[in-house]
This record gives structure tokens, C-alpha cells and sequence, in this order.
């Protein structure tokens, strides 16, 4: 017996690809507003700033068709962001 798996087309991954970026760009948004009413440091606002252009990036390289490439330097490019924060605040 042979199962033939049916996965994403090309098409679908781009679209839910550019979903999680807006969903990403989104909850950056809100991050970053929390982040300017609490008086944060202005590198940390600026960090928060950073990601919300980082979406708007993976966007745009899904669009294009590079969806792995994108997903990756969201992945990458957030973790830093929160451990780059969490060191700010931790110093």
C-alpha cells in the first residue's frame, strides 16, 4: 500500500508564510507600543522597532517565493531580539 502525502503547494506556503510575518508584525506592534508607554530604554524600543521591519521583510521574501529563507531569518532575527532585551534588562 502506497500513501501518497499530500503537503502544501508552493502557493499555500507562501500565503501561510506571509500570514505568521503579518501575525509577527502584529504582535511586534503591540510590543513595541507596551514598550514606549513603560518608559523602556530607547535601545530596547529600537530593538522591538528592528523585528517590526524584520516582518515586513520576511513578507516580502515570502512573496517573492523565498519561504524557507524567510521563516528563518524571522526565527533567527527574533530570537536575538528577545535575547538582546533580555540582556538590556538584565544589565
Amino acid at each position: 500500500m502506497v500513501s501518497t502525502r499530500q503537503g502544501l503547494t508552493p502557493r499555500q506556503a507562501r500565503h501561510l508564510r506571509m500570514g505568521i510575518g503579518g501575525l509577527a508584525m502584529a504582535a511586534m506592534a503591540v510590543v513595541l507600543v507596551i514598550q514606549l508607554g513603560d518608559g523602556s530604554s530607547l535601545l530596547s524600543v529600537g530593538l522591538y522597532g528592528a523585528a517590526f521591519i524584520l516582518s515586513g521583510a520576511v513578507i516580502e521574501m515570502s512573496r517573492r517565493g523565498r519561504t524557507r529563507l524567510g521563516m528563518a531569518v524571522l526565527v533567527t532575527g527574533f530570537v536575538l531580539v528577545l535575547a538582546a532585551d533580555w540582556w538590556l534588562r538584565a544589565h
